[in-house]
């Protein structure tokens, strides 16, 4: 209680974005995640899921189409039949997957996929520019999408309710006649998305400390950013999946969020340690001017880390990954 009598300001939401390769173990998230809605925190989860997405095209039989963008940006082709598989990994088995281990933790948890309730939507992208062979070319029948908006009433009532909402993608895509298909899209955008929307703290973990000025060296992680040139140096430095990351934390921040924090999610309570400054912190004063400041549509190419790899390649006019 303040001198005055006011109520001290409640801590805002929380998004927690645990990635989806086999390198990163959520045990340490999931009893985060617990230990703050125990304790009134606010908070969603989205989940990526490349392992598993491999692992079910493998099952099936469907070999994985990598295509490069023209920027030098490797993705997923999503076709049809990439896609079935796609929507039964993430939205079938790994969300009721996870959505058990937080239940078994004590959170009452919800799982929802992007198409649920309009969570996230946005335009299908059924047309990539590729380079094959050295030559541009554009492939047709690709199922990936740009979120455009995030369904952030859902999310407040559920929050309000006591849930904790666990998102993954495939999203809602928009095919321009009304109709709407599932479509995939990047997960660590999609929780910039839903940070933004809820003016929420981010917390990106991967397989690395962080962002390292010299990727290979993690003695070199970059610890905080609070202005503009810090944020460049953090967008320099961030190469390959890393580089990946670093736009959703300046999309998470041009949409609302109040900070960014990419850590790793192996160490002993990963969420609560990131939240206390473990990490690569990014706050959102490293906009500068209004906070609107535009970045990169596209990643770099070369750091080692986590990704989902469930992205695709540049749309046709010069847009960004899926």
């Amino acid at each position: 209680m303040t001198g005055s009598g006011s109520e001290p300001a409640a801590e805002p939401p929380v998004v927690v974005k645990v990635g989806g390769a086999k390198a990163v173990d959520p045990a340490g998230a999931v009893g985060d995640v617990a230990h703050l809605a125990a304790n009134g925190r606010p908070v969603v989860v989205v989940h990526g899921g490349s392992t598993v997405v491999d692992e079910t095209l493998e099952r099936l039989g469907i070999e994985p189409d990598y295509v490069e963008s023209a920027s030098g940006v490797t993705g997923r082709f999503t076709d049809a039949e990439t896609m079935e598989a796609f929507a039964m990994a993430m939205a079938g088995k790994l969300n009721t997957e996870l959505t058990a281990q937080f239940r078994s933790a004590g959170v009452d948890a919800v799982g929802l996929s992007g198409v649920d309730g309009g969570l996230l939507a946005g335009p299908r992208k059924s047309a990539v520019r590729v380079v094959e062979d050295g030559k541009r070319k554009i492939r047709r029948g690709d199922h990936s999408g740009r979120i455009e908006s995030v369904n952030a009433d859902l999310l407040a009532d559920l929050l309000d309710g006591g849930y904790t909402p666990v998102v993954s993608p495939p999203m809602a895509g928009d095919e321009g006649d009304g109709e709407v298909t599932a479509v995939n899209a990047d997960a660590d955008r999609a929780a910039a998305a839903v940070a933004g929307a809820l003016d929420a703290d981010l917390v990106l973990l991967t397989d690395v400390a962080g962002v390292y000025a010299d990727p290979d060296d993690p003695e070199t992680r970059i610890d905080a950013a609070a202005t503009p040139d810090e944020l460049a140096a953090v967008e320099d430095a961030a190469e390959g999946f890393m580089g990946k990351k670093a736009m959703a934390a300046r999309e998470a921040l041009e949409g609302g969020a109040g900070r960014v924090v990419i850590a790793d999610a192996n160490v002993r309570d990963p969420v609560v340690a990131a939240l206390g400054g473990e990490g690569t912190t990014i706050e959102r004063a490293a906009l500068g001017g209004d906070g609107t400041a535009g970045g990169d549509d596209e990643a770099a190419d070369g750091q080692t880390g986590e990704a989902d790899g469930d992205s695709g390649p540049a749309e046709p006019d010069g847009g960004e990954t899926a």
